[in-house]
């Protein structure tokens, strides 16, 4: 079985440890695909910033539409995120 080393909280120092903080800003907690980039605090803050751009930035879609999309394929992938 494969293991990921993630980083909890309370151990998240630096550019990790802020871009935890951001994480319960936006949501209340950390999820745990935040936690399966927490090696690499760069590529988790290029994902967020991915994210914030494709569910937040100008596009010819609702934001109601753009969760409605990610709702749908993140059930019929059976992902609970």
């Amino acid at each position: 079985m494969a293991h990921i080393r993630l980083i909890d909280e309370s151990e998240a120092e630096g550019a990790l440890k802020q871009e935890y903080d951001a994480a319960v800003e936006r949501a209340g907690k950390i999820f745990n695909i935040l936690k399966a980039m927490s090696l690499r605090p760069g590529v988790l803050r290029a994902s967020m910033e991915l994210y914030k751009e494709i569910m937040f930035g100008e596009s010819g879609l609702s934001r109601r539409e753009r969760e409605l999309l990610a709702t749908v394929t993140s059930a019929e992938q059976s992902c609970h995120y």
